[in-house]
């Protein structure tokens, strides 16, 4: 049907295209800055006083492509461990006679519990090994207050690990090198400290933090990761208190730092080494500072190196030199002893600062006193700005009367915020009843945008639609200005209230992310001011007018464009790892949270510019247009594969075996998880060769296969309640008979003792049998239990199912070729129950073959599990 269209119409066109425009040139610009474009590595032959990514690039390639794998149990981690160390020694040999360098390797033992997704554990570790190397003057002292950096060298299960954390590794390597090459020589102590059990829940971190001679003197630390393959190295924590993220603020070449992302962090499953560094094991002041972008690759076969983002190494090789020099320098560096002896224990000053980059270009940083101030100006103007424009002229009642309509101006611009929330959510719903499968967006993120922004604009259009004619309160005849004057008026105090009002809200939390929405307001308010004096001083026509309005807007409009649209990348990549929610409802939930996102961001990012520039765009041709898109858009998506190698789908392949004692297999079988809300059914559906390997028919459904339980995947606990609706197939057994003489079996190695109270304490002895790449093993201890020998005798939270009887959870990681010798108390003679799970890296030929004939699309995680089950 072909819109007809009036001047007002085209006109309004005109400045929709307009704002595409802008706003596409905006984007570029955001992109080349979130990827690191800007920024040219340097060579490896560049200067020996400068950061070079392709030097550092170089022991990426040896950790994650020469050796063969650095998790946990394999010979890899021991090789990565020794490739480190020698490079350190290297530089120790070409190291002036002003420096004193210490390279120490650690190994580290311990046991704790700690709380993980909200689930209780307890740690048992033993023989994992850290590489330290202390850099300092000739004349330095053991007790000098130091400055920490660390990085992790093992990596997740069944990934090389070049960006999670071979960049991190070689980074910091490349910084060691660095130091010792320009001839500074830092004033206080450098501890770089490669650990080597981070992926394994930050044991080699904790390990450092309880048992090392150097602990006490650490003053200042920064924790380097990866969550992904390059783009912004954003600090995602700091403190305690402010000082960490000032130094940051003050020396940053290509600063990276957002602390709204302190707000957003601790919901995120996951955690760094910087919590053992900053939370549970000391209150040393520090930063965690994270690569975000490429998080398609993250804990997967395609984290390699040549996924990671060019640049993205340099600038933070930049930034991390240039912070450890400053840290290193600076007069408020101070050991545990001295901070303890002062009174300071979170990191001297009065609390989180308030600090964002712009565009990497600059960085603003104020304290949270001053946030105090600031952030509750904006809202006192907005409760102000009625008496101071009316009482002197139009008596008190008009003043209130003024109030009310921007009270109802902010009531309008919520709605449509509100809509613009709401709308994409009922799309992408509306999507997937009409869709075989959900999350096209997730290799295509442009498809997010296009079918999520329009009717997004939709929403946020209806209330300027529905009240083209504002409903004043104000009387125009007293007032002698125009009814249109008026309105606008309304409109935009009302939007600046609902911002400030959000300002002012983020304040009273106690959150950092409250400049985003003071930059808007401030923003607003500049806009405002400098239309007035267009309007008073230059032009008449409102159209022209316009221009002075939107100018001023502009640095906000791309910062919010900016920090949006890093936000929808960010989570778009990561609903790939985020969870299979159970149905009905778990393959809505990743659509309507990129949805909703979206939708945020899209008010956020046109949501100043709706008080006066919406009257050009609230037209039903335009209101049809912008519809039309979504529709079209969501016809496209169809046409698009959720998945591609860019941006795989994580399988879960367990081989899991059932067994009784030492030599005995009960049963054998093949498990499958996923990870995000297309299920299982998808995976076998596209990818064919699967589905006929496993003799998939097809008629398979959830209701005639075999599932498999929470129990099956112990050994990934807790990650294991990500899943839902995962399979199981059989599978032989024979093949492993062949290739192990012993399975992990249990048994008391002393007898039982029974105390005064009633109590009794198995004494138990865990072997791992002949398995070659141990990873892991899990203890679920179920039944009255009173007290153990691990973590200092105390226990954890415990988990309890459907008002069982509570049970424990115990990790052991360590050399495999030793035993585990432990022992339980009960509080009576009532029955313990030990659910033992063994996780070997190492699969047989089959499985093997069946993990091969996966396709490209999807990233397949594949391991043996060994589980048994005794009763003392």
């Amino acid at each position: 049907m072909a819109l007809r269209l009036d001047g007002t119409d085209v006109s309004g066109f005109k400045f929709l295209f307009s704002l595409a425009v802008m706003y596409g040139l905006m984007s570029i610009l955001v992109h080349s800055v979130m990827y690191t474009k800007f920024i040219t590595p340097l060579g490896i032959d560049a200067p020996l006083d400068r950061f070079s990514e392709a030097r550092a690039i170089e022991h990426v390639r040896v950790l994650a492509h020469e050796i063969d794998g650095r998790q946990e149990g394999r010979q890899g981690l021991r090789e990565a461990a020794e490739y480190i160390k020698a490079q350190l020694e290297r530089l120790k040999e070409r190291a002036g006679s002003n420096f004193r360098i210490e390279i120490e390797e650690n190994v580290v033992g311990g046991s704790f519990n700690m709380m993980f997704l909200g689930h209780g554990i307890s740690f048992g570790y033993r023989n994992h090994t850290n590489i330290l190397m202390r850099i300092s003057s000739i004349d330095s002292q053991e007790t000098d207050p130091s400055v920490l950096m660390n990085a992790h060298f093992d990596g997740p299960l069944g990934s090389p690990g070049a960006g999670d954390c071979a960049s991190c590794v070689a980074s910091l390597l490349e910084i060691a090198r660095l130091t010792i090459d320009s001839g500074w020589v830092p004033p206080r102590p450098i501890i770089f400290l490669f650990n080597g059990a981070e992926e394994v829940f930050l044991l080699g971190a904790h390990g450092f933090m309880r048992t090392h001679k150097w602990r006490d003197s650490i003053g200042a630390f920064i924790n380097v990761e990866a969550s992904g393959t390059g783009g912004l190295d954003l600090v995602c924590q700091s403190g305690p208190g402010s000082w960490p993220s000032s130094v940051y603020a003050q020396s940053a070449i290509y600063p990276m730092a957002h602390s709204a992302a302190q707000d957003v962090f601790p919901v995120i499953p996951g955690d760094t080494d910087y919590r053992m560094f900053s939370e549970d094991y000391g209150s040393i002041p520090g930063l965690d500072i994270i690569f975000l972008l490429g998080g398609y690759y993250y804990h997967t076969n395609y984290d390699t190196v040549d996924r990671l983002v060019p640049g993205s190494m340099q600038a933070r090789g930049d930034n991390l030199y240039s912070a450890v020099k400053a840290f290193a320098e600076s007069a408020k560096l101070r050991s545990a002893r001295q901070r303890e002896s002062l009174g300071v224990s979170n990191g001297n000053d009065d609390g989180q600062a308030v600090f964002f980059d712009y565009l990497a270009w600059f960085i603003i940083f104020y304290s949270r006193r001053i946030a105090m101030v600031l952030h509750g100006i904006p809202i006192i103007i907005f409760l102000v700005m009625p008496f101071f424009s009316r009482f002197l002229y139009s008596g008190l009642w008009c003043c209130f009367a003024t109030f009310y309509d921007f009270v109802k101006g902010m009531i309008l611009h919520t709605t449509g915020i509100m809509l613009a929330i709401i709308f994409p959510v009922l799309f992408s719903i509306l999507r997937l009843l009409v869709s075989s499968y959900g999350m096209n967006w997730f290799a295509n993120p442009f498809l997010a945008f296009m079918m999520f922004i329009p009717i997004s604009l939709v929403g946020l259009l209806i209330p300027r639609t529905v009240f083209r004619g504002f409903p004043l309160s104000q009387n125009v005849s007293v007032l002698k200005v125009s009814k249109e004057a008026l309105s606008d008026e309304a409109r935009f105090w009302g939007a600046f209230g609902f911002y400030a009002s959000l300002t002012l809200a983020y304040l009273l939390a106690g959150l950092s992310g409250g400049f985003l929405t003071f930059f808007t307001s401030a923003s607003m308010l500049l806009a405002w001011i400098s239309f007035c004096l267009s309007i008073k001083f230059c032009v008449r026509q409102l159209a022209r007018s316009m221009v002075f309005y939107v100018i001023p807007l502009i640095p906000c409009l791309t910062y919010s464009v900016y920090f949006g649209g890093f936000l929808v990348q960010f989570l778009i990549e990561k609903m790939g790892m985020m969870g299979s929610l159970p149905p009905p409802y778990g393959n809505y939930v990743p659509d309507i949270v990129v949805a909703a996102i979206v939708g945020v961001v899209t008010s956020w990012c046109m949501g100043p510019l709706m008080p006066l520039c919406g009257k050009w765009l609230a037209r039903s041709s335009i209101l049809q247009f912008l519809l039309h898109l979504s529709v079209v858009a969501l016809a496209l998506s169809s046409q698009f594969f959720p998945y591609s190698r860019d941006a795989p789908k994580r399988v879960v392949f367990q081989h899991t075996f059932l067994t009784a004692d030492a030599n005995w297999i009960v049963d054998s079988s093949y498990d499958f998880s996923v990870v995000d809300s297309n299920s299982l059914l998808f995976l076998f559906k596209y990818a064919p060769e699967v589905a006929k390997e496993l003799n998939i028919g097809p008629e398979f459904s959830f209701e005639t296969a075999k599932m498999s339980n929470q129990r099956t995947f112990l050994t990934l606990f807790p990650v294991n309640f990500l899943f839902s609706r995962s399979l199981q197939f059989p599978a032989r057994s024979d093949e492993i008979l062949k290739q192990y003489r012993q399975f992990p079996h249990l048994y008391t190695n002393k007898p039982q003792t029974m105390s005064s109270d009633g109590s009794r304490r198995v004494y138990l002895e865990l072997s791992l049998g002949s398995l070659k790449e141990v990873w892991v093993a899990v203890l679920n201890i179920t039944g009255p239990l009173s007290s153990w020998s691990f973590a200092d005798t105390k226990l954890p939270v415990p988990e309890t199912a459907e008002g069982g009887p509570p049970s424990y959870i115990c990790r052991l990681t360590g050399s495999s070729h030793e035993k585990w010798n432990f022992w339980l108390e009960g509080r009576n003679v009532e029955d313990i129950r030990v659910d033992v799970a063994v996780l070997d890296q190492n699969l047989v030929e089959e499985a093997k073959k069946l993990k091969s004939v996966f396709p490209g699309w999807a990233d397949v995680t594949a391991y043996s599990s060994f589980l048994s089950t005794y009763v003392f």
